[in-house]
């Protein structure tokens, strides 16, 4: 292959439900395709079956489409990136068969991209995040979605050390849990987002749980709340309709407390004061507001990323792409995806 200094890279992910495909030059994103799945509601959850099914009809067309956006033609494409894990099996196995594919009809190489290295790294595309500027190595990278939780040392763009992850559910998933038993549909952390805007997040207190070290536990809060509104119900049928505002406030003001506690630890215990959000988590706007407040109040330098880069998203795996490219990291054909999260990221 011919190595370019200024490649076009195209980014393919299919870790979940989202197809997502982004194309990028530089750090210019030149395009960035979403098709969701909305099927999943219904459900109450993400369907795998349906998910990979769904991601066969759809990525094709985000590939199409996010060519014709970033008006260039495929033959200039000079890579193709794409999700090699952690994700759902089926889904991973669908992007990365269409992106080989790709690879072998323009005859160019392919570039496996960690899903939640490239999360770390949305913050090095133009204008990717509040701050419009890229954070300085090392940093600390807190991930927080739907499906992670983790708190992780950046050295560099691809050495990357976990120092703290969920011991079982990630804070994406407490959410939309909790919001479920409030009779919200999938996904549900958005509308206790919505209700909480209107609540006294003073009203209600849970405990914290006592977690050692940088890592979170969020499975015993989430009992104790479901405990909680259940005891009250039996007591008032019509106590979750009176509190709702209330309750999704203080359920989120305890849930942020818990990251910015592990944040300022992992701050002390690095020494450390460049801090990084990412994942579908880092749109909430009170996690920004209090984390912006915690910043100021402790020197700490915080990049937010916009929200177009929040959620699952081709542009970050682009993105990852063109940083291997240039480090000369490409794959070979006979790559498969994994499901599970690799705790050391390289």
């Amino acid at each position: 292959m011919k190595y370019k200094k200024d490649p076009i890279i195209i980014g393919i992910e299919s870790s979940c439900d989202d197809s997502a495909v982004s194309i990028i030059r530089s750090r210019k994103i030149l395009s960035n395709v979403i098709i969701g799945q909305n099927i999943h509601k219904k459900y109450g959850g993400i369907v795998p079956e349906l998910a990979a099914r769904l991601h066969d009809k759809n990525l094709l067309k985000a590939i199409d489409k996010s060519i014709k956006l970033a008006n260039i033609k495929k033959y200039q494409i000079d890579a193709v990136s794409f999700t090699i894990g952690p994700g759902l099996i089926g889904s991973l196995l669908i992007g990365c068969s269409l992106a080989k594919s790709l690879a072998i009809g323009l005859n160019i190489p392919i570039i496996t991209v960690d899903h939640i290295q490239a999360h770390t790294l949305i913050h090095f595309i133009e204008n990717g995040n509040i701050n419009n500027s890229y954070p300085n190595f090392p940093f600390l990278s807190l991930v927080i979605s739907g499906g992670h939780t983790l708190i992780i040392k950046v050295d560099d763009y691809l050495h990357m050390k976990v120092l703290g992850s969920t011991l079982d559910n990630p804070i994406g998933e407490v959410f939309d849990k909790i919001a479920r038993k409030f009779g919200f549909s999938y996904p549900g952390g958005v509308f206790i987002e919505k209700y909480s805007k209107y609540g006294n997040f003073k009203k209600f207190k849970f405990p914290k749980p006592l977690v050692k070290g940088l890592n979170f536990s969020f499975s015993g809060l989430k009992s104790y709340i479901f405990r909680f509104i259940d005891e009250k119900l039996i007591k008032d049928p019509n106590f979750l309709k009176k509190n709702l505002f209330d309750l999704c406030a203080s359920i989120q003001n305890i849930i942020i407390d818990i990251l910015i506690e592990k944040i300022h630890k992992a701050v002390i215990k690095t020494k450390i004061n460049r801090i990084t959000l990412s994942g579908g988590v880092s749109s909430n706007e009170r996690v920004k507001k209090v984390f912006l407040f915690q910043a100021k109040k402790n020197n700490w330098n915080l990049f937010i990323p916009n929200n177009l880069y929040t959620n699952d998203n081709g542009a970050m795996i682009a993105i990852t792409g063109m940083i291997k490219y240039h480090k000369k990291q490409f794959n070979s054909l006979n790559v498969t995806p994994y499901s599970k999260f690799k705790y050391f990221i390289n």
